[in-house]
């Protein structure tokens, strides 16, 4: 054996915090090493009020960028929620494009079918136009004998009659169309109020 290793082997521990109790350690690890008595935490040393405006510095830093991230989420969720509506505008628009720039033709479709003017493979391609219409919202609406309203219906035809306590619609003389809540066109009627 060799004599370089006769020394013993020393470990120091330089943690600041006592892993056994959880404590700040006071002294150095030199210090802690020769003395018999464990270190007790000091309070109000010069270290300490550096770790304590170090402590309050960073727990501000991370309450400010909390309020950054919160506020960034909430303008995120706002943005969110005005992309969809105005994409559902946009969409609602467009549909309510093309039904209008139709309705001309669903009126002649509508009259034809009226005086069995509508037959052979027109008959189906005038049921598909409906049918994909309708699939998107489209309605038509307006019969004769309802109570007339002017929300919904245009009278191009007044009258009065003791048939009716009420304005009704007597005759539809065009249809109105309705996409979901919006009235594309007004049912053109006309209108018998009572006498009196």
């Amino acid at each position: 054996m060799s004599e370089e290793f006769s020394e013993p082997t020393v470990v120091r521990d330089n943690r600041r915090i006592d892993p056994e109790t959880g404590q700040v350690r006071g002294q150095s690890p030199a210090d802690a090493s020769q003395s018999e008595t464990p270190a007790a935490p000091t309070v109000g040393g010069p270290d300490d009020g550096a770790a304590d405006a170090e402590l309050d510095a960073a727990q501000g830093l991370a309450a400010s960028r909390l309020e950054e991230l919160q506020r960034l989420n909430a303008e995120y969720v706002n943005y969110k929620k005005r992309v969809d509506r105005d994409r559902d505008v946009a969409k609602n628009a467009a549909i309510a494009g093309v039904a209008e720039a139709l309705l001309p033709v669903l009126d002649d479709v509508h009259l034809a079918r009226e005086h069995g003017d509508l037959t052979g493979p027109f008959v189906a391609i005038a049921d598909k136009l409906e049918a994909t219409l309708a699939r998107f919202g489209l309605e038509r609406y307006g019969q004769d004998g309802e109570p007339f309203d002017p929300a919904v219906h245009e009278a191009l035809m007044h009258s009065h009659s003791d048939e009716y306590e009420v304005a009704t619609c007597t005759k539809v003389l065009q249809p109105g169309y309705k996409l979901g809540d919006r009235i594309l066109r007004p049912a053109r009627v006309a209108v018998a109020d009572p006498q009196g």
